[in-house]
């Protein structure tokens, strides 16, 4: 069974969120003051979700990372609706994210209802040291995707 909660910052592995985004020097942008989540198997961290706020009402999702041996059995789904729960229920207005224009993370985002916004060409060429690549194919463009959060309050 997988358990959803609050964590701080200072609990997740560097080595975890590495698998998500491979620039050590990113993640030291946007890990401190964030609001993280972990998600917990057996009382072990197997995965991860890092935010931030970008202004007020709206969160950016800046990592979200499951263990790769945990990988395709409903822990980063369980992970994403706590976090979007999480939100909502704060009355916050949306939640936005950046990722690959393909590839498995595209299509789980968008089974949630987040939509395409924009394009940032050339993002993971300008801002990371080394190429990325997915499924054989270099990353190039980020796409910047939004769910507006529906406050039940």
């Amino acid at each position: 069974m997988t358990a959803i909660r609050n964590i701080s910052q200072n609990a997740i592995p560097l080595s975890l969120m590495l698998h998500a985004d491979p620039e050590e020097m990113s993640i030291e942008r946007y890990l401190p003051g964030a609001k993280c989540f972990g998600a917990f198997v057996e009382n072990s961290l197997v995965g991860v979700c890092v935010t931030n706020l970008n202004k007020a009402g709206v969160w950016e999702i800046f990592n979200l990372v499951v263990s790769p041996d945990k990988q395709k059995q409903g822990v980063g789904t369980k992970l994403l609706e706590y976090v979007i729960k999480c939100f909502t229920e704060s009355g916050d207005k949306q939640l936005e994210l950046g990722t690959g224009t393909f590839g498995y993370q595209l299509l789980f985002y968008q089974r949630f209802g987040f939509r395409v916004t924009s394009i940032w060409a050339n993002f993971f060429i300008d801002n990371y040291s080394e190429p990325i690549y997915e499924q054989g194919v270099q990353l190039k463009d980020m796409l910047r995707l939004s769910l507006k959060l529906s406050c039940q309050n």
